[in-house]
């Protein structure tokens, strides 16, 4: 069994000094924090695909990148484990879900709240249990997991399907419409019927375009405003952030500024600002409208998977028909509804 462990960076990687402050371990330094490592059955190698950094500077171009370098060492890799800061842990983890669609090896996120070098740290945990659900085969010898995913307090979550609801808590991630792939306690109990399986040919798809605005709707929200988010930034694809079910306000500018927003072929989606639920037009007649103007619903996709999703197939090229027809199909277990 050959890993490879990936450090991008984020609170997992680092080490306390003397003075208190902060900074990136050196590799060289994993086996001396956590010595359990060395006792997994397994050759654990390690890539650093750039200097670390905060999660929060995390942009495509990185999303790409680590699709890249994956791809280039995907035959010579059983698994492999991210160490990835929490912050857009999520962006990354579903963006690569997409890039490396049927990839058909374990690709586990993780990281922690508290630095490895700490004594109260979540990370030791979360770093071994997440390199043992890589290493998870079956009776035939094939992995468990074949897909994207982040592991975090005692659970592993789809990485599409999955949201940071805290920044204090330890259980830091929370998947609302899918249930856990797997729960660690005295064993792994991973969950056979919730894992996503290739449907097609694995080809990577490192692409990218970041022409996609997201309009958070809110009471008195200006027509001006709405209209310089969605017509005057060169976006290809707008999430309509929206109520409950789907639901949007009554007013008369809206469906003027979507169809004129279709006009100059963008593409509206409806997302709902509820996490758990999702968008169920025409539930009421203020999602009615939504569908009417022929806004395509995220159902119950995390805000997340929409961005990158829509991202990603506007990387491809695809844009008005053929980026809404792709965007409604389930692609990497990323839906439901």
């Amino acid at each position: 069994m050959k890993l490879l462990l990936i450090y991008t960076g984020g609170t997992i990687g680092m080490v306390q000094s003397e003075e208190g402050d902060l900074h990136p371990f050196d590799f060289d330094q994993l086996l001396k924090l956590v010595p359990e490592v060395a006792r997994l059955d397994a050759q654990i190698e390690t890539w650093q695909p750039w200097e670390p950094m905060d999660s929060s500077d995390m942009q495509p171009e990185h999303w790409a990148l680590l699709a890249k370098g994956m791809d280039a060492r995907r035959k010579d890799y059983d698994g492999f484990v991210v160490l990835h800061g929490t912050d857009t842990m999520a962006y990354t983890a579903s963006a690569l879900s997409f890039m490396l669609l049927n990839f058909g090896k374990p690709v586990v996120f993780t990281g922690s709240q508290l630095p490895v070098g700490v004594l109260r740290s979540d990370a030791r945990e979360n770093l071994i249990t997440a390199l043992e659900l890589a290493m998870a085969t079956d009776a035939a010898g094939a992995p468990m997991l074949q897909e994207v995913a982040i592991y975090f307090e005692y659970q592993l979550l789809r990485a599409n399907r999955a949201y940071k609801r805290s920044s204090q808590n330890f259980n830091a991630f929370e998947s609302p419409n899918y249930p856990p792939l797997a729960e660690a306690g005295v064993s792994l109990h991973i969950k056979q019927d919730t894992l996503w399986r290739p449907t097609g040919t694995y080809q990577v798809h490192p692409v990218w375009k970041a022409s996609v605005g997201v309009l958070i709707l809110v009471p008195g929200l200006s027509q001006k405003m709405a209209e310089a988010i969605c017509l005057n930034t060169g976006c290809d694809v707008v999430v309509l952030h929206t109520f409950g079910s789907g639901n949007a306000p009554n007013w008369e500018w809206l469906p003027e500024l979507i169809d004129a927003g279709q006009q100059r072929g963008i593409s509206f989606l409806n997302a709902s600002q509820c996490r758990l639920g999702g968008v169920r037009q025409p539930a009421y007649a203020a999602s009615r409208m939504l569908r009417y103007a022929g806004v395509l619903s995220a159902g119950d996709m995390t805000l997340e998977a929409v961005v990158t999703k829509s991202m990603w197939l506007l990387g491809q090229g695809k844009v008005g028909k053929a980026f809404e027809t792709a965007f409604a199909q389930n692609l990497a277990g990323e839906r439901s509804l």
